[in-house]
């Protein structure tokens, strides 16, 4: 490998965190926020209760991370049973190793997966049963081997068609396709493991569209999804584009949960949509996408260590090189996410005015879903996309006491 070569590599990969720092620092929200003051975890979760979600917490993390180390080994591993590089293959025999490379891949963290699905188990959090684990485990590898195949074919397809500018072209087709699978998701994904209820006539129903109302949003839907079929832990989210736009709503939550907190919920999820958080999340892919597939394109072919570019690089170097850039994007990526949820829950908190209710919600879905209210603050500041309880509490705090949202400073987006 030749010396420019090797900074070629190095250059673009720095340029990419250049540019996903870039796009956190012109994304990220314009005051809206209330700021946190410190508040104590002994006020709000008890010893054990810190104990209990720590004991769950770590021995999960490290099962994730013995995975991801696995599967980097095999991928390194495997880069000798594909010696040829992928512009080298014909479409089909590149979809057909694609789809090969990914369900190797799931093959290989299919125990480690059980294991941390046994745990869950055992701390109450999971209630799915085995046999529904292993279909929802077969559909999700289907899914994934197909998309794989797709997209290794893709590739092939743009590397013998634009050579050496291949990642120019998939950089937008990425933009592309993620903007569809947006605005498709919630029509063709999402169904495949679930069944979402548009909320019935009553009173909660009424107060959500009061919510929207007051908020200034315009809502296709609001759901309830069926996700106690498979844990007992409590979320909710938007998701969708355009006409496709919806808030869904755990029915763990709506069960669990007295109407006041289900409203601040909401209200913090109308945030999002206000704000358009959705779209703001692909303009941020838009923005990084360029620099992240030329990044992959050099750090694949130095993983390869080819200088002459005599050929492409091959697959699972491909695959290695992809998994190193989107750790180093996501972490301005989760920086971006922690931004907006602090706007979201200011959204909240003024928007139904009960601080008392978002701090006992805080305090009930922490321990409803075994999480640590109080972090490592590197752990929070690398690895987290919301922030931790504690946090969230002290801005409730904050809001209590007389505090609220700074001005904004620039447009909305």
């Amino acid at each position: 490998m030749t010396a420019n070569t090797q900074r070629g590599w190095l250059a673009s990969v720095l340029a990419t965190a250049g540019a996903a720092h870039a796009g956190y620092l012109a994304l990220r929200p314009r005051g809206g926020t209330i700021a946190s003051i410190p508040v104590a975890a002994d006020e709000y979760f008890s010893a054990e209760e810190i104990a209990r979600a720590r004991r769950y917490e770590r021995p999960q993390r490290i099962l994730n991370q013995t995975n991801t180390a696995l599967s980097v080994a095999a991928l390194g591993l495997m880069r000798a049973r594909h010696p040829a590089g992928l512009r080298a293959l014909r479409p089909a025999r590149a979809a057909a190793a694609g789809a090969a490379l990914s369900l190797q891949l799931a093959v290989l963290s299919l125990p480690l997966d059980a294991v941390a699905r046994k745990r869950s188990l055992d701390a109450g959090l999971a209630t799915q049963s085995w046999r529904g684990w292993g279909a929802d485990a077969l559909r999700i590898t289907a899914l994934g081997s197909t998309f794989a195949g797709t997209g290794a074919a893709i590739v092939c397809v743009l590397m013998r068609r634009f050579d050496e500018r291949w990642w120019l072209v998939a950089g937008a087709g990425s933009v592309a396709v993620t903007t569809l699978a947006g605005f498709t998701g919630p029509l063709l994904l999402e169904p495949i493991f679930n069944d979402f209820t548009p909320l019935p006539d009553g009173e909660l129903r009424a107060g959500v569209l009061d919510l929207a109302q007051r908020a200034g949003v315009r809502l296709g839907g609001v759901f309830s999804v069926d996700a106690s079929r498979r844990t007992s832990a409590v979320n909710a989210y938007v998701s969708g584009l355009g006409a496709t736009r919806r808030v869904v709503l755990f029915d763990t939550l709506l069960a669990r949960f007295p109407p006041a907190q289900t409203r601040l919920v909401v209200a913090h999820e109308l945030a999002h949509v206000r704000h358009r958080d959705v779209v703001r999340g692909l303009l941020f892919g838009a923005l990084v996408a360029p620099f992240a597939t030329r990044a992959v394109d050099r750090l694949a072919e130095r993983i390869d260590a080819r200088g002459a570019r005599a050929d492409s690089a091959t697959l699972p170097s491909l695959v290695l090189a992809s998994g190193v850039v989107a750790s180093l994007v996501g972490l301005s990526a989760r920086q971006l996410s922690r931004a907006i949820e602090r706007r979201a829950d200011s959204f909240a908190l003024e928007l139904t005015d009960d601080a008392e209710a978002f701090i006992a919600f805080e305090q009930q879905i922490t321990r409803a879903n075994l999480a640590d209210p109080q972090p490592p603050r590197w752990r929070s500041s690398l690895l987290a996309t919301h922030p931790p309880a504690l946090e969230r509490i002290g801005a409730a705090a904050a809001y209590a006491a007389g505090a609220r949202p700074t001005p904004r400073r620039r447009p909305r987006l």
